[in-house]
C-alpha cells in the first residue's frame, strides 16, 4: 500500500505543474538583480522586447510541454500580475492576440488557458496556447460570442476553446492548462 502511495505521489509530481508563491512577486525591471529569480524569467523575457511591442509570443521552454506557446503582454503589473487587474481594453487585445496565435500555431482544435496567479510558477501574466483536449469538456462553461465578453475572474483561471458561433469559457478551477495537450 505504501509503495502505491509513493508511486501515486511521484506521478502527481510529474504531471501537475509545480506552483511557486508569486503573491509577493518582487520582479522589478529597474533593479536587474530581482529579475534573476526563476519566477521572474517571463518578466525578463518581456524586458527583451522592443519598447513599442504590446504583446509577444514565446514557445514554452518547459520540456514537458513541447506543444505549447505562451502569449504575454510586454507591460508589467504589480505583484503577481493577475488578469483581472489588466485594464479591459488590454485584456481584450491580449485575448485577440492569443486567438490569432492559436489559429496560426495550432489550427483547428485549439484552446487557451490562463492559470490563476495563486498557482502560477511565473509572476508575469501569460496565456497558454495549445491543442484542447476534448475529453476535458465539462459543464462549467458559458457560451461567449466575442473575446470582449470573456470574464476576468479574480480567484480562478480560464479555459477557452472555440465552438460553433463563439467560445466555451470555462471557469471555477485555478489550474486550467491541464486541458491542453502538453
Amino acid at each position: 500500500m505504501l509503495r502505491l502511495l509513493c508511486l501515486g505521489l511521484l506521478v502527481c509530481a510529474w504531471v501537475l505543474p509545480a506552483a511557486a508563491d508569486v503573491s509577493a512577486c518582487a520582479c522589478d525591471p529597474t533593479h536587474p538583480e530581482t529579475m534573476k529569480a526563476r519566477e521572474c524569467s517571463l518578466c525578463a523575457e518581456a524586458e527583451k522586447q522592443a519598447p513599442g511591442v504590446k504583446y509577444f509570443v514565446l514557445k514554452d521552454v518547459n520540456p514537458r510541454k513541447p506543444n505549447r506557446w505562451l502569449v504575454l503582454p510586454r507591460a508589467h503589473g504589480d505583484g503577481p500580475h493577475p488578469l483581472h487587474e489588466l485594464p479591459k481594453a488590454q485584456r481584450d487585445a491580449l485575448w485577440k492576440v492569443a486567438i490569432a496565435t492559436a489559429k496560426e500555431k495550432i489550427g483547428d482544435g485549439w484552446g487557451l488557458a490562463y492559470n490563476s496567479w495563486h498557482v502560477r510558477t511565473q509572476c508575469h501574466l501569460h496565456v497558454h496556447v495549445g491543442r484542447f483536449i476534448t475529453a476535458a469538456e465539462n459543464s462549467k462553461f458559458v457560451v461567449v460570442r466575442r473575446p470582449e465578453d470573456f470574464p476576468a475572474p479574480e480567484h480562478t483561471g480560464l479555459l477557452i476553446h472555440p465552438v460553433k458561433g463563439g467560445y466555451h469559457v470555462h471557469t471555477g478551477e485555478r489550474i486550467m492548462e491541464t486541458a491542453l495537450v502538453r
